[in-house]
C-alpha cells in the first residue's frame, strides 16, 4: 500500500545501507532526529547530469551544516556501485548516499519511475520533528539548483512568511 507524500505530513521513514566517505553504514531517518534533513534522489551512478548535482551538494555541505541540516543522497544503485563511482570520480562527497536497491525509499517518496527502476530528481526538506516542509521533483534530464534548496531552507527556518525571491537579510512579510 503506497501513501502520498505531502508537505506538512511526517516524512516517510527509511533505513538502508549507505556509502559514507569510504565505508558502508546503515542509515535511517531516525539517525537525524532533531536536525533538518535535505534528502535528495538522483537517477543513476556513472551518468552525466548526476555528478554536477552531487558535486554541487558536496560543495555546499558546510553551508548546510551551518544551517543545522544534514544532506543525504539516494539512488536505486547498490552501495557497491556507489563506492566504485564515488571513490573514482567524487571523493569530495562525505555525506551518506543511500542504496535503494529494493526501490522502497524512492517509491515511498513518490519519485520512482516504476518502468525504469530509477528515481526522478526529487529533493525533500524535512524539519527536526520529521515533518516534510518542502519538496521539488525534476525530470531526468534537468539538474536542480542547490542554491534554491539552501534559500528555501533558510526561508523555512525563519518560521515567518517569505515572499518570492526572499533571501536572508530581506524583510519577511508581517501580517
Amino acid at each position: 500500500m503506497s501513501t502520498t507524500v505531502k508537505v506538512g505530513a511526517l516524512a516517510p521513514d527509511f533505513k538502508a545501507q549507505a556509502y559514507v566517505a569510504g565505508q558502508f553504514k546503515d542509515v535511517s531517518l531516525k539517525d537525524f532526529q532533531g536536525k533538518w534533513v535535505c534528502l535528495y534522489f538522483y537517477p543513476l551512478d556513472f551518468t552525466f547530469v548526476c555528478p554536477t548535482e552531487i558535486r554541487s551538494f558536496a560543495s555546499k555541505a558546510d553551508e548546510f551544516k551551518e544551517l543545522g541540516c544534514e544532506v543525504v543522497a539516494c539512488s536505486t544503485d547498490s552501495a557497491f556501485c556507489h563506492k566504485a563511482w564515488f571513490e573514482k570520480d567524487l571523493p569530495e562527497v562525505k555525506y551518506p548516499v543511500l542504496a535503494d536497491t529494493a526501490h522502497t525509499i524512492s517509491r515511498d517518496y513518490g519519485v520512482l519511475l516504476e518502468d525504469k527502476g530509477i528515481a526522478l530528481r526529487g529533493t525533500f526538506l524535512i524539519d527536526p520533528k520529521g515533518t516534510l516542509q518542502w519538496m521539488s521533483v525534476n525530470a531526468l534530464g534537468t539538474g536542480r539548483s542547490v542554491e534554491e534548496v539552501i534559500r528555501t531552507l533558510q526561508a523555512l527556518k525563519t518560521g515567518e512568511l517569505c515572499g518570492a525571491d526572499w533571501k536572508p537579510g530581506k524583510a519577511t512579510i508581517k501580517v
